[in-house]
């Protein structure tokens, strides 16, 4: 199914219309559900002034330094019914015979009893995955992600024999082992499966203890380096400030559009000093964004997006290709033979064109009610809101996942 649209706004008219009049674009049918999420994030009015909200430090920003750390390990499931690796898959049996041989048990490497005629439908090869908070110490319980490394078709009932994580620096940090819990299944029985979700990747609460922590010593710090999640030079200057108001003044300066620099006193508790930086309120200055899901065909649009006057025609051309396989069959006591042959049709239908006008002072909402009104559906949004950005009647950031 194809789409064709035209934009005319306020700025880049001719060039807009005549770069999109002929553009074609892809859509196909698609429930209301995202625009109905796209309805309730949008507001009802919106000011001159783009209107900025409170927030803490903690929730903008982050810490240089004092980050998560991720770690991953390789190891074997058993246990499982029938479900796991199959002969093809070589790395299980060879962790195996080396589990074996560590455990004093010494696999012949021929014979009936031989490493290569060992059956490992009962074991899965899988790669283990955690995050290592800051500040761990060892004994310190994490959950982890077991995802499969081969073919095996579940992991349902399986226990991971313990298994080291390893950091980025080929460290062992922690060790994991136990019970995998599942959230989905796999049955099959006369040929016939059903499958829920993603029966081969599992988690294990707590399933990981950690051996060594992360080094990070606070009182090495003399300046704290705040990083807005963000980047934003007003929003950078007017946490510089509130934070100056908290701790004194000249103590905290903008270097950047994402980083905040606070200097730190001599013999200064650097635990209570975060503490009073992170509980900071801030004034924020959100980016006007709008984000678009072609896969799912999800819409999402911020409160503070701004609309400029802009006219939209919006149609349709649907192209149904219909091949149907039929089988010519001679008479009887005939020199012919049967034939299959394909019989193709192709059904054509153009759609009327919409016309949206959205006059000065339009809101988001009044945009999602015009679309219901012309039937649009969610990739057909999607694609009148990449034009609505090139013809400059959408003032925000467009970002396609």
């Amino acid at each position: 199914m194809a789409t064709g649209m035209r934009v005319r706004g306020a700025k880049r008219q001719t060039l807009a219309g005549r770069r999109l009049a002929g553009r074609g674009i892809r859509a196909c049918a698609c429930s209301w559900a995202a625009l109905a999420l796209l309805a309730s994030c949008a507001i009802a009015s919106m000011g001159a002034e783009q209107a900025a909200h409170l927030a803490r430090v903690k929730d903008v920003a982050t810490i240089e330094g004092i980050r998560d750390n991720q770690l991953v390990g390789y190891g074997l499931v058993v246990g499982l019914k029938g479900t796991g690796d199959s002969s093809q898959t070589v790395f299980p049996a060879q962790t195996l015979i080396s589990a074996l041989e560590r455990m004093g048990i010494t696999v012949p490497q021929t014979g009936a009893n031989s490493a290569s005629n060992m059956q490992v439908k009962n074991m899965a090869a899988v790669f283990a995955v955690a995050t290592l908070p800051p500040f761990t110490r060892p004994g310190y319980r994490m959950d982890i992600t077991v995802s499969s490394a081969g073919d095996a078709r579940s992991l349902e009932g399986g226990i991971l024999l313990m298994t080291p994580l390893y950091g980025p620096d080929g460290q062992i940090y922690a060790q994991a082992q136990g019970a995998l819990v599942l959230g989905g299944y796999m049955a099959s029985a006369g040929g016939n499966t059903r499958q829920m979700n993603h029966p081969t990747t599992a988690r294990i609460p707590g399933g990981a203890l950690v051996e060594r922590g992360a080094p990070f010593d606070l009182k090495q710090l003399h300046t704290i380096n705040v990083e807005l999640n963000d980047a934003d030079f007003h929003t950078a200057g007017r946490m510089a400030a509130a934070i100056d108001r908290v701790l004194g003044s000249g103590r905290a300066r903008a270097a950047d559009s994402r980083r905040v620099e606070v200097a730190a006193g001599a013999d200064e508790d650097m635990a209570a000093l975060l503490d009073k930086v992170e509980a900071v309120e801030v004034e924020v200055f959100p980016r006007a964004r709008v984000v678009v899901n072609e896969r799912t065909g999800t819409v999402v649009i911020g409160g503070t997006v701004r609309l400029q006057p802009v006219s939209i025609l919006h149609g349709g051309l649907s192209v149904n290709v219909i091949a149907e396989t039929r089988v010519s069959q001679p008479n009887a006591f005939s020199s012919g033979t049967t034939q299959v042959v394909q019989q193709t049709t192709v059904q054509a239908q153009d759609k009327p064109v919409n016309r949206i006008d959205l006059k000065e002072g339009a809101t988001v909402e009044d945009l999602v009610q015009e679309l219901q009104r012309t039937g649009a559906g969610a990739r057909d949004v999607i694609s009148i809101l990449q034009a609505m950005k090139e013809a400059g009647a959408l003032e925000a950031d467009l970002e396609v996942l």
